[in-house]
């Protein structure tokens, strides 16, 4: 399943803010969840949700990292639980392919380690309830938005036509402030700028 408003549409004038996009797309992810969590298949389900790609979007760590989660039952806990090994899209792939029986699609999810830490045996079948929006999803760029005009000329028909880089650094300024300087080198000039 594919959730689309991930990208955002930048700063463009008269468009969801990025913040808006991305609790736009948070509501969808708990509005799955709660449903497929008071299904008759719950008890056998494991939900994998990750980006499409990292975008190589800029965090405080490093540019190539992404999240990820995995719900089910078997990975409730009392507690929140956050697992810091190092994993990639093909140890997801790996998990996957795991929990189904399947055989390695390729010598990369072969070789990648699986997601195990994340499971335990006893599985809590308690459903989850999406909570209730508390963030209104109608703010709207204005032509004053950091980056409105060059976010303006980009194209936001699909995923992946804006400039990556440059996409990048007007979501940094517009969620954090332009005052924030951006992750690069030490002179604070975004890499490949």
């Amino acid at each position: 399943m594919r959730l689309p408003s991930d990208h955002t549409a930048g700063t463009t004038p008269g468009r969801l803010t990025p913040q808006e996009y991305v609790a736009e797309n948070d509501r969808a992810v708990g509005q799955v969840v709660d449903v497929v969590s008071h299904s008759k298949d719950w008890a056998s389900t494991a939900i994998f949700v990750t980006e499409d790609d990292a975008q190589n979007g800029p965090d405080h760590v490093d540019a190539h990292r992404t999240i990820s989660l995995v719900i089910s039952p078997y990975t409730q806990r009392s507690r929140p639980f956050v697992d810091h090994t190092l994993y990639d899209t093909s140890a997801m792939v790996r998990t996957m392919e795991l929990i189904l029986g399947m055989r390695p699609l390729s010598q990369f999810d072969a070789n990648a380690t699986p997601m195990w830490r994340l499971f335990h045996a006893g599985a809590d079948l308690r459903p989850y309830t999406a909570l209730p929006e508390t963030y209104a999803t109608a703010t709207l760029n204005t032509p004053n938005s950091y980056g409105a005009a060059r976010s303006a000329s980009w194209s936001f028909d699909r995923e992946d036509l804006a400039p990556m880089d440059q996409l990048n650094e007007v979501l940094w300024h517009a969620v954090l402030g332009a005052g924030t300087p951006y992750p690069g080198d030490a002179a604070g000039v975004p890499d490949g700028a």
